[in-house]
């Protein structure tokens, strides 16, 4: 599939190969007419003659030899690079549930180390088809010179094939489980890096250490696996090959005595079946490459054919959540088919513009709750709608455009302010960047930044402090103007004063839209139109704070919890 776009130049690159091999016969054809016809018959002609022949024969292969290689390379880069597209387009558009299950790590080896294992082993490609054409050409010399010798020299050569396929595969094994081992070494490198303030806090450094050296042992230990295989296989190759030479030599050499072969045709052969062993051994180191390269492809295609339940079965409606209310209609859900549910019998209509809160003990299910809306996940049974459409009837990506999350941990690009704040669009005018910082009380701290809107915050937004960073994911949102808005611990990680101007940034962005809000802290949440209470998956009560009070004992000792030791 990924080649058939260039299927001219594959063709104009096999007949190049064609070219090189047969000036590789020529070269060894040419040894006997010079030993018979011009240096024992003493032929001047033909020795002046001969050097003109030898330049074309390298001219003619080097212009071929050019034309094979560069255009295979070429088509072998553009063949990587639409597969290191399609595997990281395919990354990005999985489903959340792969995420869990696979490191950041190990995502990130797949698409640099895997790949540029494919990428490397292009070479070895070009080199095998030159390489066989080449072997082709010669064996072509070595018939015409003597068939019976031939015969006889070609008996090596099953046993140097099995050779070659049986390292071959010892390489494809040994690289797949290298890489595998590079997985988990780049797995372990991301989580420290981004860990590192946690890591020197503790003085953990050399604990990370041990398990840096234990990942790289590990890796190590199959690289030296295939260091030895391709070690011990070119001398292996070069010994068999000369016990087939060292017969060669001398039934050869006692037909050119007993006058039944001329030295020329002798030597011609010679130089042929020389010739050839060294396209075997070459063919056996890239052999290796090129399965190294396989090995590397099949944990590359896993992602790429791997199957995406969400988009899969995306629907086909455009999405417009404005002034629809949502419906969780009889709804279970588990994160796989060996799991508890850990939403049962959730049963919830929400009007539109309406601010819904959802309490409950870490791990009661608030969050995942609120991952069912844009489809993050789906649910397990049951239904959520909106406006009575099932939202796994609407097209996925038209679905999220509806939808805004501001999240616990605000996540910021390594770019600029301005960029940043217009992530969520394709195209942003600056005056209405602006307008959304302001009304996430955002614009006045931007400002008094280096180069205001311009300025680069830095990785995750380092730069910056924790308020400032959520104001502007804030900002992002309201640019975003979503009909749903989803607070998932938005203040959280801030101090109090910090919290107090995000929480009204959060009030201008939740203004006529219907919003969902899980909060740690009660007080920011006493005044939503609904508080849901939820404890083991379930929810167990429901209506505004003061009534929640009364009737819900789980809602009382959450508040009680919070509120008790101040009197309030």
């Amino acid at each position: 599939m990924y080649f058939r776009p260039y299927k001219g130049l594959i063709f104009l690159s096999a007949i190049a190969s064609v070219f090189v091999a047969a000036t590789s016969g020529a070269t060894a054809y040419i040894v006997k007419p010079t030993l018979d016809e011009i240096f024992i018959n003493k032929n001047k002609t033909g020795l002046m003659l001969m050097p003109v022949v030898i330049v074309l024969i390298y001219f003619l292969r080097g212009v071929f030899g050019f034309i094979q290689t560069f255009f295979l390379k070429y088509i072998g880069q553009k063949v990587i690079q639409e597969i290191r597209n399609d595997l990281y387009m395919k990354i990005i558009r999985l489903p959340l549930r792969f995420f869990n299950e696979n490191s950041t790590g190990i995502l990130m080896s797949r698409i640099t180390n895997d790949v540029n294992m494919m990428q490397n082993s292009i070479p070895a490609f070009v080199n095998i088809i030159r390489d066989s054409f080449t072997l082709i050409g010669l064996a072509g010399v070595v018939i015409y010179q003597d068939m019976q010798l031939a015969l006889y020299s070609f008996i090596v050569l099953p046993f140097i094939a099995v050779l070659i396929v049986k390292i071959g595969k010892k390489a494809k094994k040994y690289t797949k489980k290298g890489q595998e081992r590079m997985g988990g070494l780049n797995s372990n490198l991301q989580e420290t890096f981004t860990g590192i303030r946690v890591v020197k806090s503790f003085i953990a450094e050399n604990k990370e250490t041990a398990k840096f050296k234990e990942h790289n042992k590990n890796f190590v230990k199959y690289e030296i696996k295939k260091a030895f295989v391709s070690a011990f296989s070119s001398p292996f190759l070069e010994f068999i090959g000369a016990l087939g030479l060292a017969v060669i030599v001398y039934y050869g050499g006692m037909k050119v005595i007993n006058g039944t072969s001329t030295p020329g045709t002798f030597f011609s052969f010679m130089a042929a079946l020389i010739m050839m062993y060294e396209p075997f051994k070459k063919i056996n180191k890239a052999n290796q490459n090129i399965q190294s390269g396989l090995g590397a492809a099949e944990r590359v295609f896993e992602i790429i054919d791997a199957q995406n339940e969400i988009l899969s079965a995306d629907g086909y409606l455009e999405c417009n959540a404005k002034d629809k209310d949502i419906v969780f209609d009889n709804v279970f859900f588990k994160y796989s088919d060996d799991d508890e549910y850990v939403l049962k019998n959730i049963n919830l209509k929400i009007q539109p513009g309406q601010t819904v809160a959802l309490v409950g003990a870490s791990g009661a299910g608030k969050s995942t709750f609120v991952n069912l809306i844009p489809r993050f996940y789906d649910v397990s049974k049951g239904a959520v709608r909106i406006g009575g459409t099932d939202i796994r009837n609407f097209k996925v990506y038209s679905l999220r455009r509806n939808i805004a999350v501001v999240s616990q941990d605000p996540f910021l690009f390594n770019d600029t302010v301005i960029n940043n704040i217009a992530y969520g669009l394709n195209e942003a005018s600056k005056e209405s960047v602006v307008n959304a910082a302001k009304a996430a009380f955002a614009h006045d701290f931007i400002e008094n930044l280096p180069n205001g809107y311009d300025t680069v915050i830095g990785e995750r937004g380092v730069r910056l402090s924790g308020g400032q960073k959520q104001r502007l994911t804030i900002a992002r949102a309201i640019l975003m103007d979503p009909h749903i808005l989803i607070l998932d611990e938005a203040t959280s990680a801030l101090d109090t004063e910090s919290e107090k101007i995000v929480q009204k940034a959060l009030e201008n962005l939740m203004q006529d839209r219907t919003s969902f809000v899980i909060a740690h802290r009660m007080s920011t949440i006493i005044n939503a139109d609904l508080i849901v209470v939820m404890n083991e998956g379930e929810i167990v009560s429901k209506g505004k704070h003061d009534e929640l009070l009364i009737k819900s004992d789980v809602y009382r000792m959450l508040y009680n919890m919070q509120f008790k030791e101040n009197g309030e």
